[in-house]
C-alpha cells in the first residue's frame, strides 16, 4: 500500500462514517417527532434508501481492499515475503466479511423475498471488526517500529465500533448506537490518512525512515532511541489533535442540527458554579423568621413588666425604729 491507497481509504471510511452518522441523526429526530401513518410510510422509505446507500458504501470500499490484498499476496510471494504474504491473508478474510455484510444488506434491503434477521447482520460486523482489531492488535511485524504506536492507537476507534456494533445488536431499533459507529469510522478514516502521510511523505518524523520489504510489508525504522521516543510521541499527539479536531467538528453539526429542528439549548448554556447553592441560601435568608425566638423574648418582656407592676402595687410597710413600729 502507498500514499494513494491510504488516501482512498481514508476518505472512504470518512464518507462512511459521515453519512452513517447524519442518517442516524435524521432517524433520531424523526423519531422524537409525532407519528402519522404517511411520516411513518415516509421515514421506512427513507430508512431503507439511506441504508442502501451505506452499504453500497461499503461494498464498494470491501471490494476494493480485497484487490489491493490480492496484489500485494502476489507481491509478497514474488518477494518471498512469507509475512507479507500471511498479513494480507488476514486483511483479506476480514474485507471478505464487510464485504458479505454490505451484499446481505443490500439484499434484505432490495428484495422482500430475502428477509434475513437484523440480529444476523449485527453479529456479522461485530466479528468483522473484531477480527480488525485482533489484526491491529497482534501485528508486531518489527517489535522496535514505530508503526507499531500508530496501529495502537487505530484501537481506539476499532474499538467504538466494535462496542457500537455490540449495543446495536441488543438493541437494533436504537439510532445512537449507529451514531457512535459512525464517530469511529470518521476517527478510522482520519487516522488511516494520517498514517499514510506519516509513512509515506516527508512528514515522518525526523531521524526516522520506511523500509519496505514487499507491497503490504513495511516498518518505520529510526537512528536511535531519542528517535523512536520523539516518532511515538509525535504520533500520540498526531491523535491527540484528530480527536480534538473530531469533537470540535460534532459540536459544530449538532449546533448547526439543533437551530435548524428548532431544540433549545437551556440544559447546555454555563451556569457557575455555586450559583445554586448561592440561590438557594439567599431564599432560605428570605424566607427565614425568627418567631419562636421573638415570642420568647416577648414573653420574658411581659413576665419582666408583670414582675415590676406587681412590686409597685405591692404597699409599703412602715418603717421601723430600734424594733418600734411609729404611731401615726
Amino acid at each position: 500500500m502507498g500514499l494513494f491507497n491510504y488516501t482512498v481509504a481514508g476518505g472512504a471510511f470518512i464518507l462512511i462514517g459521515a453519512w452513517e452518522s447524519l442518517v442516524s441523526i435524521s432517524d433520531a429526530l424523526k423519531n422524537s417527532s409525532p407519528p402519522s401513518t404517511l411520516s411513518t410510510d415516509k421515514h421506512t422509505q427513507d430508512s431503507i434508501f439511506f441504508s442502501s446507500i451505506t452499504f453500497i458504501l461499503i461494498f464498494i470500499l470491501s471490494f476494493l481492499f480485497i484487490l489491493n490484498s490480492l496484489l500485494s499476496f502476489f507481491d509478497a510471494l514474488n518477494s518471498k515475503d512469507n509475512i507479507g504474504s500471511v498479513l494480507q491473508l488476514q486483511v483479506f478474510a476480514i474485507s471478505l466479511l464487510f464485504f458479505l455484510y454490505s451484499v446481505l444488506g443490500l439484499m434484505t434491503r432490495l428484495k422482500k423475498s430475502f428477509l434475513l434477521p437484523s440480529p444476523i447482520l449485527n453479529l456479522l460486523c461485530l466479528f468483522a471488526f473484531t477480527e480488525e482489531f485482533l489484526l491491529f492488535y497482534l501485528q508486531r511485524k518489527d517489535p522496535s517500529g514505530v508503526e507499531n504506536r500508530y496501529y495502537d492507537l487505530l484501537l481506539v476507534p476499532i474499538t467504538i465500533c466494535a462496542f457500537c456494533s455490540y449495543l446495536e445488536l441488543k438493541n437494533p431499533k436504537s439510532s445512537y448506537t449507529r451514531l457512535g459507529r459512525g464517530i469511529g469510522l470518521i476517527l478510522q478514516g482520519m487516522w488511516i490518512l494520517q498514517m499514510g502521510f506519516a509513512f509515506f511523505s516527508d512528514l515522518i518524523a525526523q531521524g526516522c525512515s520506511l523500509h519496505e520489504k514487499s507491497r503490504g510489508n513495511y516498518t518505520v525504522k529510526c537512528k536511535g532511541h531519542p528517535e523512536y521516543h520523539r516518532g511515538r510521541a509525535i504520533a500520540t499527539l498526531q491523535f491527540n489533535c484528530h480527536l480534538a479536531l473530531l469533537v470540535t467538528v460534532i459540536c459544530f453539526v449538532y449546533s448547526i442540527v439543533c437551530k435548524k429542528n428548532g431544540i433549545s439549548h437551556e440544559h447546555m448554556r454555563y451556569r457557575p458554579i455555586g450559583a445554586e447553592m448561592q440561590h438557594l441560601e439567599m431564599d432560605s435568608q428570605a424566607h427565614f423568621t425568627l418567631d419562636s425566638d421573638e415570642e420568647d423574648n416577648e414573653n420574658g418582656i411581659k413576665e419582666e413588666m408583670s414582675v415590676e407592676m406587681q412590686k409597685a402595687i405591692e404597699p409599703v410597710p412602715e418603717s421601723e425604729t430600734n424594733g418600734y413600729h411609729t404611731r401615726p
